[in-house]
């Protein structure tokens, strides 16, 4: 049975709604034919301090082809996806065949694809129930358990987590330089970065971090002699993890190592994420803690700063206080609750400006 020529264009245009690490969009798609699609990947690793080994932008793509394969049943169309092993793993390369199966029913998931989006603003504090933590465990593929922290002690325990890490990401000048090229200024909604007004900050606090941003001298005098870190740390950070339903942790059974480890990860992470979107629930990526608590396990150098050891041992003392022995094998962080639908998102490239 031939494939359509309008299959890959409407899988494309599912596909680009795929979550990626500050809207990178780390993917480009080539047709060959019109069973054939060609995926192109990149990291951000020459210029994002929190992708200085690919692995973010790996999960992001594995979450991008899980996204193509819950959007193909929509035409009872499966996938064949395999990589190919001579591409770099800065450009990692994915042939991906469309095939016809018989009976294929729609994916429960499919509808949540383009109203899955990042909510950074408080949520209800209603513990989620039995059942909807359960639906979304079942989400998961095999090899991939959810941990839940929704006491008030677990919640205490991750927002003096996030407020610790967000000191040091709004006091580094690598980060400064991603969060002046990502943030769209003045906006309710951005196709290639993330709208200033889903920041989840106020008005005022939002004004200033405008003007400081422009210049990373403003923000070093800022930060030093008029703690311009505390407001937006406490908005975007503490206060957000203290007002949310549950934090979430995927824990892998096994460490990833590999690039199709991480690949594999993705797919863990877009179907709990599309779960969640589904069940009406609200969710944000909790993710630099456990971004830098790996390059400190890696003894990697991530800033010219040079913080010393004893940052990195204080911020890997506070995730273990949070995740416990699931720390090492944790590869996704979130929280979860109950929330308004955003009223400014990040939204994506047209399929025209992601199709070689």
């Amino acid at each position: 049975m031939n494939i359509a020529d309008s299959a890959i264009p409407r899988l494309i245009e599912l596909a680009r709604w795929a979550p990626s690490g500050d809207n990178t969009q780390p993917w480009r798609f080539e047709r060959l034919a019109a069973d054939h699609l060609v995926i192109h990947g990149f990291d951000t690793r020459d210029h994002c301090v929190y992708d200085l080994d690919g692995h973010p932008s790996q999960i992001a793509i594995g979450a991008m082809i899980e996204t193509m394969r819950i959007a193909a049943t929509e035409q009872s169309l499966a996938l064949d996806v395999t990589r190919r092993l001579d591409a770099p793993d800065t450009r990692p390369t994915f042939d991906v065949r469309l095939r016809h199966s018989e009976g294929l029913a729609p994916d429960r998931l499919l509808s949540a694809i383009p109203r899955r989006s990042v909510n950074r603003r408080p949520y209800s504090t209603r513990p989620l129930t039995a059942d909807e933590m359960q639906q979304l465990q079942d989400a998961l593929p095999a090899g991939y358990t959810l941990r839940w922290f929704s006491s008030l002690g677990d919640r205490w325990r991750m927002a003096r987590l996030m407020f610790a890490n967000a000191k040091l990401r709004l006091t580094m000048r690598e980060a400064f330089e991603v969060h002046r090229a990502i943030i769209d200024w003045g906006q309710r909604y951005s196709a290639d970065k993330v709208p200033d007004q889903a920041l989840g900050v106020d008005a005022m606090t939002l004004k200033l971090m405008r003007w400081a941003m422009a210049d990373w001298k403003r923000v070093s005098f800022m930060n030093r002699w008029l703690g311009g870190t505390l407001a937006p740390r406490l908005q975007m950070d503490f206060v957000p993890s203290m007002l949310c339903a549950a934090h979430v942790a995927i824990v892998a059974s096994t460490a990833p190592v590999t690039l199709d480890d991480y690949v594999n990860v993705g797919h863990a992470v877009q179907r709990l994420w599309l779960s969640a979107t589904r069940s009406k629930l609200q969710s944000q990526p909790e993710m630099t803690p456990l971004i830098f608590y790996r390059y400190a396990q890696q003894g990697r150098q991530f800033s010219e700063q040079n913080f010393d050891a004893d940052i990195s041992a204080k911020r890997i003392n506070l995730l273990h206080r949070a995740l416990g022995q699931d720390a090492k094998n944790a590869v996704w962080l979130a929280r979860i609750g109950r929330a308004i639908n955003p009223k400014s998102r990040s939204e994506r490239l047209s399929p025209f400006a992601l199709t070689k």
